[in-house]
């Protein structure tokens, strides 16, 4: 399903796709390891592609959206990302790539080009 990027509800997309993060790595962490910050250590985070080119009166709207998600640009000046998307208070690396992967479809749903990214630490 995508929308118009200019029609999303924005508060209401950043607190859907953090609190899917949240519960999905949370969920991981105590189905997995029992609750504890067991495993690899590690980030992950969300990477957001723009359609439109910054300069552009489209780019800097689309822009505008992906602040209001939490994103920030990344060190290409084309990208956005949004790291630990979950919010996660752990080092473990597969509970954060979970919620980076339940917040990449979250945004993905609503029609946003995101991906998740992960490394170890």
């Amino acid at each position: 399903m995508t929308h118009d990027i200019a029609e999303l509800d924005l508060p209401a997309l950043r607190t859907a796709m953090e609190t899917a993060a949240k519960t999905s790595a949370e969920g991981f962490l105590k189905k997995h390891y029992d609750g504890q910050d067991w495993g690899a250590c590690g980030f992950a985070w969300v990477t957001i592609y723009p359609k439109h080119k910054g300069n552009t009166k489209e780019g800097r709207e689309e822009r505008k959206v992906y602040r209001a998600l939490g994103a920030e640009l990344d060190h290409t000046g084309k990208n956005f990302q949004i790291w630990n998307p979950a919010k996660i208070g752990c080092q473990n690396i597969d509970a954060k790539e979970e919620g980076a992967t339940t917040a990449a479809k979250i945004l993905q749903m609503a029609g946003i080009d995101a991906h998740s990214h992960s490394r170890l630490d």
